[in-house]
Parts: C-alpha cells; sequence; structure tokens
C-alpha cells in the first residue's frame, strides 16, 4: 500500500494578511506620487508649465509630492518588519541582497534609500548650490527607475499586476517621455517645437539676474555653460551680452531658471 505525500501550506495569519494589505496600499501610493514628483519637477524647472498656460508652477507642490511619496515609501519598507512570519528583517530592508533577497528587493532597498538622499540634499539646499550638487539632485531619476522596477516586478510575483496595469501605465508614461525630453540637448527641443528657436538674425540680448531671487541651482549653467557659470564661492558669474549663437540657450536658461531670477531684454523679450 502506497502512501501518497501532501505538501501542507499553512494560511497566512489573519495580522500577516493585513500587514501586506497596507503595504500594498502604501506601495500603491508610493507609486503615483513618486511619478508625479518626477513629471511635476521636470515641467516646474524647464518653465513648460508657464510657456503652455502662462503661470508658472509652484514648487511647493513639488515638495509636497516628493515629502509624500517618502512617507508612505518608508511606510511601505517598515510594515514587513510587523510580519509573523519573520520572512523580513531590518538588514533586509536597508542592504541589497541581505539574506539572499531578491532583485526586486534590491532594486527597491537601492532605489528607495537614494530617493532619501537626493530628497535631504535638496531640502538642506547645501547640495544644489554647484553643479555637482545640481547633478547629485538629478540621481533622482535613476531612483525612480529602479523603484518603478521594484513595483512591476513585485506586482508580477504577488499576482497584482493586472489590477496595477492601467494606472501603473497611466502614471509612468508621462514621467518617461518628460525624462528622456529633459536630457536631450536645447538643439534637439527646437526641432521638436518645445523651444524657441533662432528665426534669421537673432536680435542682440542683454541679460540681468536678480540676486535676490537667484538660489544657485546652476540650472542655467547647464542650460548655457558659455554664459553662466557658478563660482566655488557661491557666486553667479554670467555675460551680460551673449553671441547670438547663445541666444536659444539663454532663452531656454531664463525658461528652465525655478525661481524666476533671469531678465532678457531684446528677442523679443
Amino acid at each position: 500500500m502506497t502512501a501518497s505525500l501532501l505538501a501542507v501550506v499553512p494560511a497566512p495569519s489573519p495580522h500577516d494578511s493585513g500587514v501586506r494589505d497596507i503595504a500594498a496600499l502604501s506601495a500603491r501610493f508610493a507609486y503615483v506620487t513618486m511619478c508625479l514628483t518626477l513629471v511635476w519637477g521636470v515641467l516646474s524647472a524647464t518653465g513648460w508649465i508657464r510657456r503652455v498656460t502662462g503661470h508658472e508652477a509652484l514648487r511647493g507642490g513639488h515638495v509636497v509630492l516628493a515629502v509624500f511619496s517618502l512617507a508612505t515609501g518608508v511606510v511601505h519598507g517598515l510594515s514587513y518588519l510587523s510580519l509573523d512570519d519573520d520572512s523580513f528583517g531590518v538588514f533586509a530592508l536597508l542592504i541589497p541582497f541581505a539574506g539572499g533577497g531578491f532583485a526586486r528587493h534590491a532594486a527597491g532597498v537601492v532605489g528607495l534609500e537614494l530617493f532619501v538622499a537626493v530628497s535631504v540634499t535638496a531640502a538642506s539646499r547645501r547640495g544644489a548650490t554647484n553643479r555637482r550638487g545640481q547633478r547629485f539632485h538629478q540621481a533622482g531619476y535613476f531612483a525612480v527607475g529602479l523603484l518603478a522596477i521594484h513595483s512591476w516586478l513585485g506586482a508580477s510575483a504577488n499576482g497584482n499586476l493586472a489590477t496595477v496595469w492601467l494606472g501603473g501605465i497611466t502614471v509612468l508614461t508621462p514621467a518617461v517621455v518628460l525624462t528622456l525630453l529633459r536630457v536631450l540637448p536645447p538643439r534637439a527641443l527646437v526641432r521638436l517645437g518645445l523651444l524657441e528657436g533662432e528665426t534669421g538674425r537673432a536680435e542682440p540680448v542683454r541679460i540681468s539676474v536678480d540676486g535676490k531671487k537667484c538660489h544657485r541651482y546652476a540650472i542655467c549653467q547647464a542650460e548655457a555653460p558659455q554664459v553662466f557659470q557658478l563660482t566655488r564661492d557661491g557666486r553667479l558669474r554670467y555675460l551680460r551680452k551673449p553671441g547670438a549663437k547663445q541666444v536659444p540657450l539663454v532663452q531656454a536658461a531664463a525658461r528652465a531658471c525655478p525661481m524666476r531670477a533671469i531678465r532678457l531684454q531684446g528677442a523679443g523679450q
């Protein structure tokens, strides 16, 4: 007489089921607000909102979305520490691949930690006063990419991919498109019609910068490095009368300035 061996999988406790529900809900909120944070930041920093609507975007909205995204992301991670089955520990939530974790967990850990570092640096404004700080702030794009990978792999592993498919694509698509447009050179944006290019012979342009409004984010330097330059002591140096070839870049820098500190005279301004 042969006996069949049956593998028995214990049912999760009501406590663990509730914890995982909280983790799933906080993850969805974090995913949506993370994508919206990226979109709002690009639109406000580049001045595209002002060009389309005639109104400046409030940078406070970008900050609020970033804080909410961080808060829900931290809740998502810490909730796993409350599981009765002890499947997650502190080291697994802080160190990638700790305890033989999966790649999706590592992507979430690295992405969240990088997102926190970028946010803290931007909040202190110490890292935003030079070009190196600006480049580090742009690491937020990489953080969002890692967290998006973590979210989609997690939804697939938990059998919730069909549920979040429509919402995930809806908020992720504009974030990806704006990220690609953000890294394109100004000439490509001119060809796409997103920036005004030089038509015929450019009129002379005179630049003035309001020192009280300028926060030395160095965004203008990234757009027109031959015109604007942030020195090591935190001062902004710029050409008051740039050449004709620099006019489109200067116009792009004026639009990209989040504090609207750059004023242009001439060239249709």
